[in-house]
Order: structure tokens, then sequence, then C-alpha cells
């Protein structure tokens, strides 16, 4: 396939349409000829059930998410031009509150129909496949979900159990592709039909985040070997474009098995034309890509392939534009432009929407919508003091605090009358709204006074399970040796050094309570955000104490958890399934619910059981939201001043160690 140069959304032009208006078209579609057609893939991903553009865990409205807002670009791509393929891409089931009231509170009864499942209904998709959160609520919730759509779902790596040898001969729970006709204009008005074939994949790692619904019920096949089972059988059946739908970040040039991320190895598989992406919650192409091996970030190719990642939330629609040409009795692409078209843009520091919602997208959950708000509405306790992640990255923090407590107290329960009962608790949690890609509003912000389940989903945004492993003080050093490497070596006596390593997700900085320790800067990071080993004779983790001695080596702890981490997420050193002692049938949301609902009131004070190790005549820098300057000062014995404004409208903050 030969890809020339692409074309950008500022270079369409205007051509007349028959009934004189002025209509606009992609270059495709106006230099097409004969045999030549302009074909577009639209792409939404990782919606995590945003469909009103609004915040449940802040209670109010949002214009940086919801597919009612894609919904209006969809409609404009649409006018562009004629041809055009609507998918999803995954991550649509789980991921606010509405996602959770509908599976734990109001349930799916024969015929209902899901809020996302209602939205997508009525934009028209052709097609969808799986993500990793679609199996966050168990398998017969969300083929309850799937039977609602009046789409078809594909995934080509998802088994009724045991993996076959040949994977065409896999035992599939959805069929693995399917092939539309769509009828395409060539450049002098003739219609041709063009057979797409879309084919889906979900990451392999479900059978870790979620086995407790998945173990002994299904196994999940690598991306790139079920890609290259698949794809030659859907040429054999008359497919002339082949789309992946491809729930997988980007990942690296060379094969491993298993990989998480692969979609840059998907792309390079003969057969495969073009490649919707997803997973990482990042637009493609865009910055974030740039100098990547095998990625074009200029022409949106990976491996020489036209793709694209819409973002996340529905933040951005992805497009990708085909030039086809027919070639026989069948069509090539001749040329391709990406784009990931957003919803919203900054200016400075305020949020400026782009396109207005789709009324019919909001109408079709309005009443789902207006029964989340008065959900997420009810208190369950008080707080007497504000519970916010400004500083969650940098210091003891309240917020994790009070999930660490929470767990903490669950455990010491469950374990009382068991073989563990003598063994000390600690507890393992992490920040997860730290700002990062969500934006410098994306922070946990709950006022004191009542706390109601909007703030404790936000205080904890994922539905994990809470779980218990037994480790030793060793286990526990290489814990905090892991989450260490969210921070980069900063050199003593110089200033103004950054502080966070951007690419180490807030979700696997755990702080463990129970202990105190502090982080000596000076020392490289011992494991990559991995987990590969990259210095092991570091050491950033010095004073670690329990109960003020220093730490036995080979003192045995429990720890509590949640199923992401204690099924091996993150890749932590020595934190694996066959540690764990406990698992809870009880969500950590539960559980925090629990924990506030006994406590009445609870008093939110962190403990600054970690710091950083003084660094004479040493300061650092990091990003955090500008909302945060009201909580600076003094936080849990860490001297947090502003610093001036980030970027892409972030404050910057100085340490000094």
């Amino acid at each position: 396939m030969t890809i020339r140069a692409a074309f950008s959304r500022r270079q369409f032009i205007r051509g007349a349409a028959a009934a004189g208006a002025l209509v606009a078209l992609h270059p495709f579609s106006a230099r097409a000829s004969a045999n030549q057609a302009h074909l577009r893939i639209m792409e939404t991903t990782d919606l995590h059930v945003h469909v009103f553009p609004y915040d449940y865990y802040a209670d109010k409205p949002n214009d940086t998410m919801g597919l009612a807002r894609t919904a209006s670009i969809i409609d404009s791509i649409r006018a562009e031009a004629t041809n055009a393929i609507l998918v999803d891409n995954g991550d649509f089931l789980q991921g606010n509150p509405m996602g959770d009231y509908i599976a734990y509170e109001r349930g799916m009864k024969e015929g209902d129909v899901h809020p996302v499942i209602k939205a997508m209904n009525t934009l028209g998709y052709d097609c969808s496949t799986l993500g990793n959160h679609e199996f966050n609520y168990g398998l017969d919730f969300m083929f309850k979900v799937l039977d609602g759509a009046n789409f078809p779902f594909v995934c080509a790596n998802l088994t009724k159990g045991t993996l076959a040898s040949n994977p065409r001969q896999d035992d599939l729970f959805l069929k693995p592709y399917v092939i539309v006709d769509r009828k395409v204009m060539d450049g002098e008005g003739n219609e041709h039909v063009v057979k797409v074939g879309l084919i889906g994949f979900v990451p392999p790692q479900i059978m870790n985040w979620d086995s407790k619904h998945l173990e002994g019920k299904a196994m999940a096949r690598d991306i790139v070997k079920a890609a290259k089972a698949w794809v030659p059988q859907m040429r054999e059946e008359g497919a002339d474009i082949v789309v992946a739908l491809s729930h997988s970040g980007v990942g690296p040039a060379q094969y491993e098995e298993n990989l998480e991320n692969a979609s840059l190895l998907v792309a390079g598989i003969d057969g495969v034309d073009a490649i919707v992406t997803g997973h990482s919650h990042l637009d493609f192409p865009g910055p974030k890509f740039a100098g990547i091996e095998g990625v074009d970030n200029d022409k949106g190719l990976l491996n020489g392939k036209p793709a694209v990642m819409g973002g996340f939330w529905g933040s951005h629609l992805g497009l990708i534009d085909l030039m086809l040409e027919r070639d026989g009795k069948s069509w090539r692409v001749i040329d391709s432009s990406s784009e990931a078209r957003p919803i919203f843009e900054r200016v400075e520091r305020e949020t400026k929407p782009l396109v207005e919602s789709k009324a019919e997208v909001e109408e079709a959950v309005r009443a789902d919508h207006e029964a989340t708000l008065e959900y997420v509405r009810t208190a369950v306790g008080k707080t007497s003091a504000p519970l916010h992640s400004y500083f969650a990255l940098v210091a003891d923090d309240p917020s994790v605090q009070i999930v660490a407590q929470a767990q903490t107290w669950y455990i010491s329960q469950m374990i009382k009358d068991t073989a563990y009962m003598d063994l000390p608790v600690l507890s393992a949690a992490a920040p997860f709204k730290a700002g990062g890609r969500g934006g410098p509003d994306y922070y946990t912000d709950v006022p004191a006074g009542d706390v109601a389940i909007k703030h404790v989903a936000d205080l904890y945004l994922y539905p994990n399970t809470v779980q218990a492993v037994k480790v030793t003080g060793a286990d526990v050093k290489e814990w905090l040796e892991m989450s260490a490497g969210i921070f980069n070596q900063v050199t003593p006596g110089e200033a103004d050094q950054p502080l966070i390593n951007d690419s180490f997700p807030s979700y696997n900085f755990d702080v463990i309570d129970g202990v105190t320790y502090k982080i000596d800067l000076s020392q490289p990071t011992k494991y990559d955000p991995k987990g590969e080993l990259l210095n092991p004779e570091a050491s950033r983790i010095v004073e670690l104490q329990f109960n003020g001695e220093p730490i036995d080596p080979d003192a045995e702890f429990v720890v509590a958890t949640n199923n992401y981490r204690a099924g091996g997420g993150g890749n932590f050193p020595g934190i694996t399934p066959d540690k764990v002692i406990f698992q809870a049938p009880d969500t950590n949301r539960d559980v925090i619910v629990r924990y506030i609902v006994e406590q009445g009131t609870i008093n939110p004070s962190a403990d600054a059981n970690w710091t950083f190790k003084p660094l004479e005549g040493t300061s650092v820098t990091f990003q955090t939201g500008p909302k945060g300057e009201r909580f600076a000062g003094d936080v849990a014995g860490v001297s947090i001043t502003p610093a001036g404004e980030g970027d892409e409208g972030f404050a910057i903050y100085r340490i000094g160690l």
C-alpha cells in the first residue's frame, strides 16, 4: 500500500452541491476520479459511560466530555462526505457514577437498554469492540447490555475457556469480525459497493484485572496472534478493506507475548488497511506520539497504515479519511489522512466548547441522568475537614489516607478469625484523580460537611474489589521502591528541578499506611514505570520503620489493597497472585461507604507517615490544579508554595527540600 501526503482539516475546500448551496468537502471527495472514492471512518473510544457533558463527581456541567457533544461532530463529518462508517473502540460500560448506578442499584432486567447503548443506538453505530472495563461488572451483566445494541460487537481474542491450537478454532464469545457493505460514490457519480471488514481486540490483561469474573469462564488470546489468524480469512471472505478496532495502545515496535499495547504491531500485519486505537486515553495524531519508532505522527500512520486514537470520555472524535481506488475487482487505499477532532479547546485557563450537545442523544438518556444525580447526591456521613488530591503525589494526603484507613478497618475484621489474625495489617492506596491527562480540574475536591456517594466515587474511581496479600518486610520495601519511580532523580543543591515523571501513572503511586519512610530523591529510581529493574543497587526508600523500629525484612505483614494490584497490575516486584490470602466480595468503594457510615464523621488528617529526605539547598517543582493554592503551605510536613503558571491550565508549585 502506498501512502502519499496526508491532508489536514484546514485543507478542506468547498464544492458546489446540486442544489446550488455550498457544502464543505474533504479534498479526497473533491478530487476523486472514476473508480476512486472517499471513505470516512469515525471512531469513539473510552467513553466510560460519559453521555452528558456532566461531571457527576463534581456535580456540575463539564464541557470536556460527553458523547452528546461528540455526536455534533459526527453529524458535521457525515455532511462533509456521504460515505462514512461509525465505530466504537470499547470501554463504554464503566467509568462514572451512571455506570455504577445501573450496575449496582438499578440493575438490568430483560428488555432494559443501558443508557450508553441508548445513546449509541441514537447515533447509528456500525460496529463496536470490547474494552477491558466492559468486564468490570461480570460477563452476565455485560451480555445483557450488549443485547440492547442495534449494532454488532466483535472480538477476535476472547474465548469461552481454553485456547485452541489454531486461533480460528477458538470458541469465541462474539464474532471475531463482521464485513459490512458500504455504498460509495466515485468521482464521476457512479455507485459502487465496498466490503469493509471490521475486527476487534481486547487486552489479554483482562484475565488479571478481572480474574474474579473471568477465571474458569474465559480466556484472552494474544492480540497479534489472533489478528494474524483472522485477517487472512476476512480477505478470503471478500473484504476489500480491513479496519482493526484495537482497544490497545500503541506500544513497542518489537513483538512480545500478550502485549497490553499492541496496536503498532497490529497495524503492521499484512491485510490490515487501517486501525482505530484507544485504551491509553490519548489523542493520535498528537504531540505525545512524536519520535516513537514506527509512528508517523505528522501523517497519522502506524507502521505505514492510517490510524487514529480519539481521546477519552468523548473528548475527541477519531477520524480516518481513506482515498480508495478500484484495482480490478477489489479496492485499495492510495492515500489517507487522520485526526482526532476535539469537542473543546483551552484558552489560557478557560475551557471553551467547540460544539453543542446533540439534543436527541441527551433526551434518550435524560431519565437515567436524573436518576444518577439523585443517586450520587445521597449523603452517607460527614467529614470534619476538606478531602482533596491536589498534592497527593507530593505529600501524605487525606484523600488517600481515608481510603487506606477504610481498607485497614475492613481487612482487620475479615482476618480476625483466620490464620493471619496475628499479623499486622498495612494498607496500600494510590491517588486516582491527580490531574495528568484529565486536565487541571481532574482532582478530588470535597469540602468539609456532608459526604455523599458522589464524593466516595470521587475518592475511588474504579469498581475494584478489596483483596489482601501476605508479604515480607523486604516486599514492602520493594513495593515502595516501585512507587517511588514516579519521581525524577534530582541533583542536591540545585533549584527548581522537575519532580514528577509524567510517564508514571498516578494509580501506581501506592502509599503504604502503617509504616513510616522517607524518599531519597538524590538516588536513581530502582524500577521503570513498567516494573522492570533499572538500577539494582538503588535505594530511594530510607528510614523505613514499623512501630518506630527499622522494618525486619523477614517479618510478615498483611497488606490491604485491590484486585488490580494483587492480581499483578502495574507489575510491582514481588506482588503476585500467589500472595493473595483474601478476596473480598465487596468493592473498595462499598468499603469506604460502610467505613464512613460507621464513623459518622471522619477526620481526614494525613499522618505524614512518608515524606522526602531533606537535601540542603535543593528545591523541586511540580504541576497541579490552580484551585489547590488555597491548600498550599505546610502540607503534612512538606513546604509547598506557588511558583507561577504551568502548561494547559495547570499551576506550578515549589517544594523546598
